[in-house]
């Protein structure tokens, strides 16, 4: 079973989130933050994974302790249910088209943090999300789970757009990444031996 669930409590946030990356895409998301509930949902509903997270954090400031920490957490919970990584495909990528926004995603689930973010989002907010966020959250999302990623706008000048078109690019190439090979099921993919 390649499920997780953490528990992070702060000063600032309090954080709950239970994945199943062996799931149907369904979800139970309150962030206080609508918009943040909605990337989420859909980042559950496109990735099949079984995805709940609960935050109560500071928002009377602003959300971004909120999305900062929810990458943190979501990302430790995202490796701890792979595991040792035995049998995935480990490498995914998508050109994934949201509308006028055009988005590239590839990830290595390499064990190794790293992310290279290109997106040019006009708006600084979306509702009352400050749109800078979007990085912050992705960024403490990779170190987290130990995976590349690169996000790369191709075209886009709708700032929701661009978002949900990287949330979903996101979701679906992690998607591909975590499959499992039936022809490797018990090979680690590196030849190190170890991810």
């Amino acid at each position: 079973m390649r499920n997780a669930q953490i528990s992070r409590k702060t000063a600032e946030t309090d954080i709950f989130v239970k994945i199943d990356l062996d799931g149907r895409g369904d979800s139970n998301i309150s962030t206080s933050c609508g918009f943040l509930d909605h990337m989420l949902t859909l980042f559950a509903k496109h990735g099949r994974f079984d995805l709940e997270v609960s935050c109560r954090g500071d928002v009377n400031v602003d959300y971004h302790h909120t999305a900062e920490d929810i990458g943190i957490v979501l990302g430790t919970a995202f490796a701890k249910a792979l595991g040792d990584k035995k049998g995935i495909l480990r490498y995914g990528n998508i050109m994934l088209p949201m509308d006028e926004a055009l988005i590239l995603c590839a990830a290595d689930i390499s064990g190794r943090a790293y992310l290279a973010y290109s997106l040019d989002i006009p708006a600084q907010k979306v509702g009352d999300f400050d749109t800078e966020l979007v990085e912050e959250f992705f960024r403490a999302f990779a170190f987290n789970a130990g995976i590349t990623l690169h996000i790369k706008q191709l075209d886009g000048s709708n700032s929701h757009h661009i978002i949900e078109g990287a949330f979903k690019a996101v979701a679906r190439a992690l998607k591909a990444a975590v499959a499992i090979d039936p022809v490797f099921a018990e090979e680690i993919p590196s030849t190190k031996g170890v991810l």
